[in-house]
């Protein structure tokens, strides 16, 4: 009988370049390829410990002189509806939920476009074609569903999300919406229908990404009770906004060797010592 070992992740360090959030500054990212059999279990334990995916990729910002970007979730035991967001889920209750195998399509890439065209002109997705829409959709080496909303009445697709299926949640990779419907909320009612998707399925956490004190983009995302924040290898509840506001200071970074030594990778899988630039 024959064994193979499982591949050890290899961590990486991206070239600095301006940060979106936060003017002025500049942002780095360590990651490491998502690959082979045991590719679901490193996303299970990376996304634990604060890393993203995109496409075959986790990443985790690794800023020289920043910390400010901290990854968010949902506990979805502890989260109530405000008053704001009961009106959201009532006004857009025309939206059916259906999940489908991460496969692109025509629709899918229109609303993408007319989202990015509307709202993000100028951004670093700006650019995309239909085939870089369809690789950040299609290759994914882990549980990945594409989450579509289609409008009963008229059977149109309002809104999507590329959410991954972790062993403790969803991740929400990325997601978008028919710029017409802006009023509504979509962004924000995706985000309670995932909530709601996770008590459907006994998960406990909806994974949000990061989200970055001093940065109106990610503000909304403390509109939600019950959010946790990944802090100093651990997930806290989140304090005042105040309280982080610090973490911009060169002080709170960490150094590259120090936060790929603190990784914990799944039992049984090798480590590669340091990080690569």
């Amino acid at each position: 009988m024959r064994h193979t070992l499982p591949l050890a992740p290899q961590f990486y360090v991206t070239a600095p370049q301006p940060c979106p959030y936060l003017p002025g500054r500049m942002e780095r990212k360590l990651f490491t390829a998502l690959q082979g059999d045991e590719a679901q279990r490193l996303n299970d334990s990376l996304s634990k410990q604060g890393f993203r995916r995109s496409q075959n990729v986790l990443y985790r910002p690794a800023c020289a002189d920043c910390a400010a970007c901290l990854s968010a979730r949902i506990d979805v035991s502890r989260f109530s509806p405000t008053k704001s967001q009961k009106r959201v889920q009532r006004r857009n209750e025309h939206l059916e939920r259906r999940a489908t195998s991460p496969w692109a399509t025509e629709d899918q890439y229109d609303l993408f476009r007319d989202y990015l065209d509307a709202r993000h002109a100028s951004g670093g997705m700006a650019d995309m074609d239909a085939f870089e829409f369809a690789a950040m959709v299609e290759e994914t080496p882990v549980r990945t569903r594409v989450v579509e909303y289609i409008d009963r009445d008229s059977g149109a697709l309002m809104a999507s999300c590329l959410t991954d299926i972790l062993d403790d949640g969803v991740s929400m990779v990325y997601s978008f919406f028919n710029p017409s419907i802006a009023r509504q909320s979509p962004g924000t009612y995706l985000i309670l229908d995932h909530i709601q998707m996770c008590r459907d399925l006994g998960l406990p956490y909806v994974y949000l990404g990061y989200w970055v004190p001093g940065s109106p983009k990610m503000g909304y995302k403390a509109g939600f009770s019950g959010i946790e924040l990944y802090v100093g290898g651990q997930w806290e509840d989140m304090r005042p906004s105040e309280d982080y506001e610090d973490r911009a200071h060169p002080l709170h970074s960490d150094p590259i060797a120090e936060q790929v030594a603190d990784i914990v990778l799944p039992d049984g899988m090798a480590r590669h010592s340091g990080a690569t630039r």
